[in-house]
């Protein structure tokens, strides 16, 4: 199935979720593949480890984005992630962080839009933040965002990542929309990646992951 000549400068989307085609002389050739659905039932943690269970979280891309969709809680806390550079034997990546976020209420009562330094990380070793605060409310409350990952693999650089999310307060009925960026300071590979809700389980949801060539 194609989808084509929508304009002067148009794209193709194809079978093999691959964005083609020609915008003001450039071309993308870029492809989407999903590498792993992991969906969670009660789960403590959910961990993508290279070369386990079909993962694959090595030099094959150079590009790594996860999706979040509707994971919710166990009990209403905040969702977070840490990487591994010895195959998830242990977590624990030094990482340096920068995190701001955005709220309204549902009644229209308080907008905030404001950098916050108690949800990021300074050459620490614990998990980083992606979701504030998700309610564990049943049939109402779930977070979804996304998480990129970018040249994991490399044993030159630091391995820069950044994630968004979009989550309901449990207590104050608000939209948060929470942003976070920053890097694994290591020149080891990034071999694998766990999330986990800070307290309780992850209820259910789904998380994906996909490569970019």
């Amino acid at each position: 199935m194609a989808l084509s000549k929508l304009a002067a400068n148009s794209f193709d989307l194809t079978d093999n979720y691959a964005l083609t085609g020609t915008v003001t002389g450039a071309t993308s050739t870029q492809k989407l593949f999903l590498i792993k659905n992991i969906d969670a039932s009660s789960s403590s943690t959910v961990s993508f480890v290279d070369g386990a269970s079909s993962v694959v979280l090595d030099n094959t891309y150079k590009t790594y984005y996860f999706k979040f969709i509707n994971l919710h809680p166990s009990a209403s806390n905040q969702m977070e992630f840490q990487g591994s550079i010895n195959g998830g034997t242990g977590y624990g990546v030094t990482i340096t962080t920068s995190a701001f976020k955005a709220h309204h209420t549902e009644n229209d009562s308080t907008t905030t839009l404001a950098y916050t330094p108690s949800q990021d990380v300074a050459q620490g070793t614990g998990y980083q933040e992606i979701f504030q605060q998700v309610g564990s409310d049943d049939g109402e409350n779930s977070g979804s965002g996304e998480l990129w990952l970018f040249n994991p693999s490399s044993t030159t650089f630091v391995k820069h990542f950044f994630s968004r999310s979009s989550e309901r307060s449990p207590s104050d009925h608000y939209a948060i929309s929470q942003f976070a960026a920053g890097y694994f300071n290591t020149t080891s590979a990034i071999n694998a990646i766990q999330f986990r809700f800070a307290s309780g389980n992850i209820d259910s949801g789904r998380i994906a992951l996909y490569g970019i060539k």
